[in-house]
């Protein structure tokens, strides 16, 4: 047996237990642990290399997580039926480990750095997402690799009025806000989550209880960091400064970039371009040297002095790179019914950020299956997000979606889904894509603004307009002094302290993602960043309603029109026919396409066409099979088939009857021959139906004048 595995357990409010394990998995990494919760367990990995690679000045940190199939007995899909490129969800959760944990390490910690998660057993009632954070940061705690941690993450949720920390996926369906925060014992680090129109008031309140089991959890890995006796970290040297440049530069570039930033009107290619020519002729002025420049180290310290005249310039004068006032958002423009081919489709400008976004209507053929270790099913609404080289005028090769894209798309999404109709009102599936044609600052919200606009133009009955804005913060620890910015530039993005994006109807919030790069934000500056936002976001809608105030009364006329028939489940089969041969002849002459399925033992029979008379055609002829034949009505009926007793009828689409050799006429028949021909079309009574048998009963003398008998002549009498 193992003697030196290590276990810390945390006890939460409702009796549930977390534990962490080190020493006994993966003991070859500098470190390893394994967190546990319920039957949920997650195995942490983190590996550091010794020396950084020359002339990197970042932090090369790759965080991955995967879930394993076998940890909840499941096998693969598809064709190779093993684990293969990380599937989005995957990514997302990647995406919220890794936000968490690099801001942590130390500016000049340069060594190539990998974290691996892996999902080696789930429960369904402990969302392992929720851990994720949780033991990464517990894998570096018990490292010697540098880090200014711990952190946590956990997921607080209110369901049915009660908040839950870390709940199930049951209850997460209940729920009307579920944020995921991560957090140090001091301060919030990232939020990210999604709201049914609530109040910024009430988000507060989620992230303040958040924040206190995060306190415990982080206390944990401190007790386990000093038991592993970890507390002591690697020594490194992964950065070449020389001072004298250093120096030089900020003596000579300062002031120079100082002065293009208080400009304000340049725009971001101008303000780029006076900047670029400032940093050439500095260079162009260096002395000659035998030793070639490190050119590596110059574009090092001028980012070092853009970012701090940027910031000084709004800390000390209350000045914007574009001019702006702290609150005003930049010039929108909108535009809707753009493309018209389309089912629905937006344009969204604000200021040089634009968003051209598509909205296409399909039907439940179209969603997406998931198949997940933890998560299977069908998704019946997507928002794709593309954001091509060209938008910002850069060359880069296209290749797939990568982290950054399907993370902004499934911030829009969040922030769109829940104004959808409800399923029952909505028989589409769903799919919005946004195309960035130009960006500088917050494309993500532009999405919101375009997709919410393009769901209009479609058609679709949203509950309520959505829209989004980013919102960003700059602050001096030393003096106190802090300013926040909405509608934030991609410049005044990457030199704050603070980046908050918020989406909301004008009832509440719908969506949030923050990622805060400052020690100590006190709730009340937060308070007041989403009380700015609020006014902004509000301030977007009202220009979006210029554009299109509601919902347009009905869809394009090549969008595909829907109409759902409810019936009784033993009339499932009729509608399918032996061998699904009904519903494909219903389909194939009418060009409507037709879906069938069970829900709570009833049949839904949804039919869809993007021709009104193609679908009423196919309506009529699902409504003659599901309608209840009456006895007493008279049918047109099909001479099916010819047997010595009589004859099959077909008098309603699927129903066949039997017309027996006596009820054919009022005279006696001896047989069938040359009665009645295959393919003839009679009229018929329905007589009887067997209750037991379902079996019915027709006749045609019915419908013929009984022949009255003949009378005897005076000669015969």
């Amino acid at each position: 047996m193992l003697s030196n595995v290590i276990t810390k357990t945390i006890t939460l409010d409702d009796g549930r237990t977390i534990s962490i394990e080190t020493g006994k998995l993966a003991r070859q990494a500098d470190g390893a642990v394994v967190v546990r919760m319920g039957d949920t367990m997650l195995l942490a990995t983190v590996v550091s290399t010794k020396d950084a690679r020359e002339g990197v000045d970042f932090l090369p940190l790759s965080v991955d997580y995967q879930e394993k199939f076998a940890s909840s007995g499941k096998i693969p899909g598809g064709f190779l039926k093993r684990e293969a490129r990380l599937s989005d969800y995957e990514v997302l959760i990647c995406r919220l480990v890794d936000r968490a944990i690099r801001p942590l390490f130390p500016d000049d910690y340069h060594a190539e750095t990998q974290i691996n998660i892996s999902l080696i057993s789930g429960d369904l009632k402990a969302a392992p997402d929720a851990l994720a954070a949780f033991a990464a940061s517990a894998a570096l705690s018990v490292s010697d690799i540098p880090f200014d941690g711990p952190i946590s993450e956990v997921r607080i949720s209110r369901v049915e009025g009660k908040w839950v920390i870390n709940p199930s996926y049951e209850q997460m369906e209940k729920a009307d806000i579920s944020l995921i925060v991560a957090a140090t014992i001091k301060d919030i680090m990232m939020v990210e989550g999604e709201m049914k129109e609530v109040s910024e008031e009430e988000m507060i309140e989620a992230l303040k209880l958040a924040h206190e089991a995060i306190k415990v959890q982080c206390q944990v890995q401190l007790e386990l960091q000093e038991e592993t006796g970890k507390t002591e970290k690697r020594e490194y040297s992964h950065e070449v400064n020389d001072e004298e440049l250093q120096a030089s530069m900020q003596a000579a570039l300062y002031d120079k970039v100082y002065e293009v930033y208080k400009q304000r009107s340049n725009t971001k290619k101008e303000r780029n371009e006076l900047l670029e020519g400032l940093i050439a002729g500095f260079v162009e002025g260096l002395p000659e040297t035998e030793e070639p420049r490190n050119e590596a180290m110059i574009s090092k310290y001028y980012k070092k002095i853009k970012k701090e005249a940027a910031r000084n310039l709004v800390l000390n004068e209350s000045v914007r790179l574009d001019g702006r006032a702290f609150d005003q958002v930049r010039q929108i423009w909108s535009e809707v019914d753009y493309l018209p081919g389309a089912h629905g489709s937006a344009l969204f400008t604000r200021g040089e950020t634009q968003s051209l976004s598509t909205v296409t209507l399909g039907t439940k053929l179209d969603e997406q299956m998931i198949d997940g270790a933890m998560i299977s099913g069908y998704n019946r609404f997507m928002l794709h997000y593309n954001f091509p080289a060209f938008s910002t005028g850069e060359v880069r090769p296209n290749r797939g979606p990568g982290r950054r894209e399907i993370g902004h798309g499934n911030l829009a999404m969040r922030a769109l889904k829940n104004v959808l109709p409800k399923d029952e009102d909505n028989p589409y599936t769903i799919r919005i894509v946004s195309d960035i044609l130009e960006s500088n600052g917050s494309s993500s919200m532009a999405t919101v603004c375009a997709g919410c606009l393009a769901l209009m133009d479609a058609g679709i009955q949203v509950s309520a307009p959505v829209s989004g804005i980013a919102m960003g913060m700059i602050s001096d620890s030393e003096t106190g002094k802090y300013a926040i910015l909405s509608d934030i530039l991609g410049d005044e993005d990457h030199l704050g302290d603070m980046d908050f994006k918020v989406t909301g109807t004008e009832k509440g919030i719908t969506a949030c993602q923050m990622d805060i790069k400052v020690d100590g934000l006190a709730y009340e500056v937060l308070a007041e960043a989403l009380a700015q936002a609020k006014n902004g976001r509000l301030h977007i809608l009202g220009e979006m309603k210029k554009t299109l105030e509601s919902p347009k009364a009905d869809l394009k006329p090549h969008a595909p029109r829907s109409a759902v028939i409810m019936i009784n489940k033993d009339l499932i089969g009729a509608v399918i026919g032996p061998g699904g041969k009904i519903v494909q002849e219903i389909q194939k002459e009418t060009g409507a396409t037709v879906i069938i399925e069970e829900i709570e033992n009833k049949g839904k029979v949804s039919v869809f066409s993007s021709d009104a008379n193609s679908m009423n055609d196919a309506l009529t002829r699902i409504k003659q099979i599901v309608v209840e034949p009456e006895v007493g009505e008279v049918y047109d009926g099909l001479v099916k088939s010819i047997m010595p007793f009589g004859a099959f009828i077909e008098f309603m689409p699927g129903k066949e009857g039997l017309l027996h050799i006596s009820e054919i006429k009022w005279e006696r028949l001896e047989t069938m021959d040359g009665v009645l021909e295959l393919g003839e079309v009679i009229k018929v009574k329905l007589l009887d139906v067997d209750r037991k048998t379902g079996k019915f009963k027709l006749s045609r003398k019915a419908l013929i004048p009984r022949p009255e008998r003949n009378k005897p002549t005076q000669q015969e009498s």
